[in-house]
């Protein structure tokens, strides 16, 4: 699977309290990305 490199703005508060999140749970913040993007595209999918 290739990759790219991608830039985000977001909260600072949120981000860094997401990033203790996964830090705490052994998670990468990337994958969690791709797992909610991958998430809505099955959820528009399905209802279209």
């Amino acid at each position: 699977m290739d990759t790219k490199n991608i830039t985000l703005k977001v909260n600072s508060d949120l981000y860094d309290n997401y990033r203790e999140y996964c830090k705490k749970k052994g998670l990468i913040v990337s994958r969690q990305f791709e797992i909610m993007i991958e998430k809505q595209l099955r959820e528009g999918a399905k209802s279209q």
